[in-house]
């Protein structure tokens, strides 16, 4: 059987239209503890390649940053996968979660 990232639990999502907002959810993700999460982040974002190419890349480097910054694990797993016809979901897990849950 393979796996695919929807099947991990999610311990919270968030909806981005736009770029502006990436920089704030990933600060969010780390205020909230991303390594001591029972489950993973899940990003909805538009299909439109650009705007998705800019919102997952400012979503890494802001929560590589924060991470460094708050002194905790910068083990992160992620997958972009197409989520509906209209928006790409990402999905981040801590490593050391993603071992824990058994995946």
């Amino acid at each position: 059987m393979e796996f695919h990232p929807s099947q991990l639990p999610i311990a919270h999502s968030f909806m981005i239209a736009d770029e502006r907002k990436s920089a704030d959810v990933a600060a969010q993700m780390v205020r909230m503890g991303f390594s001591i999460q029972k489950g993973a982040f899940k990003v909805i974002m538009t299909k439109e390649q650009k705007v998705a190419k800019k919102i997952g890349f400012t979503i890494m480097n802001e929560l590589n940053f924060g991470l460094r910054k708050a002194k905790q694990e910068r083990d992160v797993r992620y997958w972009i996968y197409s989520h509906d016809k209209d928006h790409y979901a990402m999905v981040l897990i801590s490593s050391k979660v993603m071992q824990e849950l058994g995946f």
